[in-house]
């Protein structure tokens, strides 16, 4: 992951590289808060405490995946820092397209999938100021890279899968790194034009399919008919009524 910078079209941005971290995101965070730059890259060979969406935890194996956050100051309302996972979804998927000439999918809202299993997991964290907007955001990005048979265990096997696992190919952590990060800069100037909305709904497996609402530990089974331009998962439910889903989550449910 050291030479990354070889393959950035911006090679000035400042990049740290750890061995081992908790967290990608918490370390991020406290930079930030520190005073830490906007465009900083956190990326570590390893994390012993993974986030993801909801509480949950992101298995990092050592070396096998890219564990990286990115820090941003900018001058966006809160609205517009909640497009940012989409932002990265669709950046990473097409990074990930390009490299390896595969079909990426997104779960929404922060999941990407390949072959129906998942791939690559993406968390947004950010601060408020006292003018209602962003202060900082971070934005933490997990990619399985390589084999992960040996480190995952069955249960997660069932559902989660690598790069090198689905495809037989894999590419430099690095390059693909860096593909991110590119593609993540040609869309971030203007996200609150929703320019990349119409490649996120395109690449979504979840419109069409019956799915699983849960919010505040409450249950409800709807279908997913489309995405907003704000990216919030619209959902029919029996009786005809629909509704726009900004948080919670939504787990496809199995066809048999």
């Amino acid at each position: 992951m050291n030479d990354i910078k070889k393959y950035l079209d911006n090679k000035n941005r400042n990049i740290i590289f750890l061995d081992e971290i908790d967290s990608t995101n918490n370390y991020a965070k406290q930079l930030a808060r520190n005073g830490e730059s906007s465009g900083t890259v956190i990326a570590a060979k390893t994390q012993t405490a993974g986030k993801g969406r909801l509480g949950r935890s992101f298995c990092s194996p050592s070396g096998t995946g890219i564990y990286m956050s990115i820090i941003l100051r900018p001058d966006y309302d809160m609205e517009t820092v909640s497009l940012l996972t989409s932002c990265m979804s669709v950046a990473a998927a097409r990074a990930i397209d390009k490299l390896y000439g595969t079909d990426i999918k997104i779960k929404w809202v922060n999941d990407l999938y390949l072959n129906g299993r998942k791939i690559c997991g993406i968390l947004t964290e950010s601060a408020v100021n006292s003018h209602g907007k962003a202060d900082f955001a971070i934005i933490g990005i997990g990619i399985n890279v390589k084999s992960v048979k040996q480190f995952f265990p069955a249960d997660l096997l069932n559902i989660a899968s690598s790069l090198e696992d689905e495809t037989g190919k894999t590419f430099s952590l690095s390059e693909i790194s860096a593909g991110v990060i590119n593609e993540l800069e040609r869309i971030l100037p203007t996200p609150e034009r929703c320019d990349f909305m119409e490649e996120y709904r395109s690449r979504s497996c979840i419109i069409g399919r019956e799915v699983i609402i849960t919010k505040a530990d409450r249950e409800k089974t709807a279908k997913a008919v489309g995405i907003s331009d704000k990216a919030g998962l619209i959902v029919r439910y029996s009786d005809g009524t629909e509704e726009i889903l900004t948080s919670g989550e939504a787990r496809i449910k199995p066809l048999y």
